[in-house]
Formats: structure tokens, C-alpha cells, sequence
């Protein structure tokens, strides 16, 4: 299974997801409610409210340097 990140207006977007071959199980959509605009710069965590679903790898360093550092024994 693939993912594929879908942008541009309604309809183009409805358009691409037609043409997506095979089964779609699962589609999340973020709809920005009347009036709620954001100040430029300002950001917001979209993911917040599927903390609970989201996998926990404890203590893990995701760090540029610490992902292209060889580890001893590597």
C-alpha cells in the first residue's frame, strides 16, 4: 500500500481521486471551518486529535545527525 498526498482546488482533487486505480480504504480530509483563519505564520498541530492512534517509539533521536551517524558495530 501507497500513499499519495492529493492537492489543488475541490474538483481537481476530486478528479485525481477518481482516477486512482484499485481499492481506497481509508481517506482523511481537513475541511477549515467558516472564520476560522489563521494569521500568517501562525500554526496548528492538524495531526493533534489522532494522538491516540499514532504509534510511540519511546526515546528514538529522528535528528539529521542521528539518523546519518553510524552507530558503533554498524
Amino acid at each position: 500500500m501507497k500513499t499519495q498526498v492529493l492537492t489543488g482546488s475541490k474538483s481537481e482533487i476530486a478528479e485525481t481521486f477518481a482516477r486512482i486505480p484499485g481499492v481506497i480504504r481509508e481517506v482523511i480530509v481537513f475541511v477549515e471551518e467558516p472564520g476560522e483563519s489563521k494569521p500568517a505564520g501562525a500554526t496548528e498541530d492538524i495531526f493533534a486529535e489522532m494522538e491516540s492512534h499514532t504509534a510511540n517509539a519511546g526515546d528514538a533521536d529522528y535528528s539529521r545527525h542521528s539518523l546519518y551517524t553510524r552507530m558503533p558495530g554498524e
